[in-house]
């Protein structure tokens, strides 16, 4: 896809903006931690970071960093390319900034974000598709720019974790859970992949804007996780056999690379299989791998309004909420653009 131009009439002249390269990596590790530590009181990995803009993770993306005059990284753009009729769009801009200037960034940021959504959906067929972007509920600023850009708000999100012990690796895992199996060489058997993917996409039907993601759509992104492990994944079989959960995590990486601690990508059961403990016997399956790691803590993020009755089940097992997040929608025709 060929990256539109960046709509620079609410700048000054002299800034600007163009896709980042391997040289901005640490310009916008930088900039995302402060925006992060400003936001929520803390940051994600660089690793993320790198992932995303030159790793496995950019083939699916596209980006615009903007530089002022004095070469400072001052704003970045994000489009992901999510799955058919969803594009991830994620705005970050300095939060040294104020007044007209960071208002000026943002409007061009969310501008050029929605143009380049609209050239993925193009590429997909499509003639509409879906902005889903995201603010911290602490972070006001972020919350109006993205209703002055047209999204609205449409969900709460409890980010949550548990701490790790050395007492939870005598966590017995339950019979009916197993880890994905493993083939000739390592790599995990394909049927068992599939199995995980199946189940997830039918135990995520009835959820809150579930989009449906082809496997292989699935598979690449999870493996441009930096933090993928194959040995993270799970499945929850009943008596009769039949896989009806699934439980995927990934290692959390500190920005040294070293791994801090297990976290929760995706957690589904079967409609016909809740009520039978499995989630419960997946999530003890991972506190137990992560204590018997060395790892601090498993984290998860959790759906306020899910009718599912997950949160509960997270508090009742020790998992506590850090903050919270906000999801913000806004449907784009193409010929909007």
């Amino acid at each position: 896809m060929t990256i539109p131009a960046a709509p620079f009439t609410h700048l000054p002249a002299d800034w600007v903006g163009r896709p980042p390269g391997p040289q901005d990596v640490a310009d916008l590790v930088d900039l995302r931690g402060r925006h992060e530590t400003a936001a929520r009181g803390g940051t994600s990995g660089a690793a993320d970071v790198a992932a995303e803009v030159t790793g496995p993770g950019a083939a699916v993306r596209e980006h615009l960093i903007v530089r002022d005059p004095d070469d400072r990284a001052r704003g970045w753009a994000t489009v992901h390319d999510r799955a058919a009729g969803r594009v991830l769009v994620a705005v970050v801009v300095d939060p040294g900034l104020e007044g007209p200037v960071a208002d000026a960034l943002s409007t061009t940021l969310f501008d050029w974000a929605a143009d380049a959504a609209a050239g993925l959906a193009r590429a997909r067929g499509l003639s509409a598709t879906q902005l889903d972007s995201g603010a911290f509920e602490a972070d006001p600023r972020q919350q109006a720019w993205l209703a002055a850009a047209g999204y609205s708000r449409v969900r709460t999100w409890w980010q949550m974790r548990r701490p790790v012990t050395d007492a939870d690796s005598a966590i017995r895992v339950d019979d009916r859970v197993r880890p994905v199996r493993r083939e000739h060489g390592g790599m995990p058997a394909e049927a068992d992949l599939l199995a995980v993917h199946d189940v997830l996409e039918q135990a995520f039907a009835d959820h809150f804007n579930h989009h449906e993601e082809t496997f292989d759509e699935f598979l690449a992104r999870l493996r441009a996780d930096p933090g993928h492990r194959w040995d993270h994944w799970w499945l929850a079989e009943p008596r009769d056999g039949a896989p009806a959960g699934a439980l995927v995590a990934s290692a959390v990486l500190d920005d040294e690379g070293r791994t801090t601690g297990s976290y929760v990508d995706y957690l589904g059961v079967l409609r016909s299989a809740r009520g039978q403990g499995l989630a419960s016997a997946l999530l003890d399956a991972v506190v137990g791998d992560a204590a018997r790691r060395g790892r601090s803590s498993v984290a998860l993020e959790v759906d306020a309004d899910s009718p599912t009755g997950a949160a509960d089940l997270y508090l009742s097992l020790g998992f506590v909420t850090r903050y919270v997040t906000q999801s913000w929608h806004r449907d784009l025709r193409v010929d909007e653009t």
